[in-house]
């Protein structure tokens, strides 16, 4: 019997729906066979900042003692889902100072031939998802991964319209709820993800 796939979910998170969406790729993991670590970066900003935004400071508070990400995690996995929310068409600064702390493990070839996509969420519909997540790609690209998008290899795909990873629009509240076009496309690219990392394990 082949050994499971590995798959690491690490994530930034700072009012909630990437840690949804995280949670969410962790189930779909598990339910297409993989053993899955879902994992936190650690928080940057300062306490000021945090405490400046209810919505933040209630989820720092409410997953401050969840497991934090190590290079371990990257490591250890066939395969890794990063998720960050968009900061100007970017990723996040605490998402990025976790991938900068890696350059050890690159240096040593263990990040490579690995699988990698993205996910990431932004207030509006036009807010930097797609950068976002290609920039993401630029550092898998460094680590010599494979970068393993949805592209539209699922009907569903044309439903939450990103085929570079999986993104959603919070609205201007930011609290809008991930809907089943979200879920739809987190369970087919973690399935996606954890079916190829299986062959190129095997």
């Amino acid at each position: 019997m082949p050994p499971m796939t590995k798959l690491s979910v690490i994530y930034y998170s700072s009012t909630g729906t990437l840690h949804a969406m995280a949670k969410r790729l962790a189930e779909a993991g598990e339910k297409a066979g993989a053993e899955v670590r879902l994992r936190q970066v650690p928080e940057l900003a300062p306490a000021e900042a945090i405490a400046s935004n209810s919505a933040w400071s209630q989820h720092f508070d409410a997953t401050k003692n969840e497991p934090k990400a190590t290079a371990d995690d990257v490591v250890w996995a066939d395969a890794v889902l990063f998720g960050t929310p968009t900061r100007y068409g970017n990723v996040a600064s605490q998402l990025k100072q976790f991938l900068d702390t890696l350059g050890p493990q690159w240096a040593q070839g263990q990040l490579a031939n690995k699988v990698y996509a993205g996910f990431t969420a932004s207030m509006t519909a036009h807010g930097g998802q797609e950068s976002t997540l290609l920039a993401l790609y630029n550092t898998i690209h460094h680590f010599g991964g494979l970068v393993v998008a949805p592209g539209y290899t699922d009907p569903l795909k044309f439903a939450d319209g990103n085929p570079y990873g999986v993104s959603h629009v919070t609205g201007g509240s930011n609290d809008a709820p991930l809907g089943d076009a979200q879920f739809a496309a987190l369970d087919h690219m973690a399935e996606r993800v954890v079916k190829i990392a299986g062959k190129l394990s095997a």
